[in-house]
């Protein structure tokens, strides 16, 4: 029997993250700091858990196994595993300056498909801003000069966030999250990463964190972002709810939801579908089952669910293929 499965995530904490995660959203850890939620994964590098019905204590991984295809949906039937992460990100202090590269790329080089992703700025501090590309556009000769020399940060392309500002980063772009940010990432399932330039930053063994010049000088735009970073549409047609698309690719297409009471949706069976409450809190109701949501968790709706009912007063993210 299908249901909606309540996750929880695996949490990782890079030495750039704070502890938002953890004081205001609820994650559980003896971790010191939490840099990222992973709250969708299959990933090998950390898998979601089941949290609640007969599916409770299995990874998402392992319970998308026992099933039919058809749980994924239609939309699916061509991907080789399962497609997307999406993450919350605390950026206390700046990101390495890094970029992903795409498919072909990564998968001849690196065994796993490459990484676009999008970002939802959840919350941020007055000023905060983040990289985005480069300002104009540049030669590799130049790329890689000031990447040697240290001057890189003089040629990308810094903006300033606010909430709900929406960045859509294809492969291949230069970016940068800055400190200060609290984001919600939805991304292609890969954990390929190429840092060009980390701010002279040790890692726990007190040795510089390792750069990956080379290829990124393969994979890099060398050009300013071709989008900006507005959501693409508003939608208005929910009663109970305020559906706004924020970014739709090959990979995936989410939403930012703003629940005011009650909305019905429907989880078909082109794809699966993935909530995370971002404020508030609401309850889930599908059939004979339902489910509360806080602040912080995440729901994995099968496709072919069919309908659904939120309740409640909350911030989401809608994510599906």
């Amino acid at each position: 029997m299908i249901y909606p499965l309540k996750l929880e995530a695996p949490l990782k904490d890079y030495l750039w993250g704070g502890t938002r995660l953890k004081d205001e959203y609820g994650k559980k850890t003896t971790l010191a700091k939490v840099a990222e939620s992973w709250e969708l994964s299959c990933h090998k590098d950390g898998q979601s858990v089941i949290a609640n019905g007969e599916a409770a204590g299995k990874t998402l991984a392992a319970w998308l196994a026992e099933q039919d295809k058809s749980v994924l949906g239609t939309k699916a039937t061509a991907c080789p595993y399962f497609p997307l992460l999406i993450k919350l990100i605390d950026a206390k202090g700046n990101l390495s300056v890094q970029v992903h590269p795409d498919n072909e790329y990564a998968l001849r080089v690196e065994g796993e498909y490459g990484k676009t992703e999008m970002w939802y700025i959840v919350d941020c501090e007055p000023g905060a801003s983040l990289l985005y590309g480069f300002k104009h556009e540049i030669t590799q000769a130049e790329f890689k000069r000031r990447i040697e020399d240290n001057t890189l940060l003089e040629v990308c392309n810094r903006v300033p966030v606010h909430k709900g500002d929406v960045f859509f980063i294809d492969a291949g772009t230069l970016h940068a999250i800055g400190e200060g940010i609290l984001i919600c990432e939805i991304q292609q399932s890969s954990n390929t990463t190429y840092r060009i330039y980390d701010y002279g930053r040790v890692g726990k063994d007190g040795k510089p964190r390792e750069l990956h010049v080379d290829k990124a000088l393969d994979v890099t735009k060398l050009a300013p972002p071709a989008r900006g970073t507005e959501p693409l549409a508003c939608i208005d047609v929910i009663p109970g709810a305020d559906l706004t698309l924020l970014a739709q690719c090959e990979y995936f297409t989410a939403y930012h939801g703003n629940l005011k009471d009650s909305c019905q949706l429907t989880a078909g069976e082109e794809s699966f579908q993935s909530l995370t409450v971002l404020m508030g809190s609401l309850e889930l109701s599908s059939g004979a089952h339902k489910l509360t949501l806080a602040k912080g968790e995440t729901v994995f709706l099968p496709a072919g669910l069919g309908d659904y009912t939120l309740t409640g007063q909350a911030e989401f993210i809608l994510s599906k293929l």
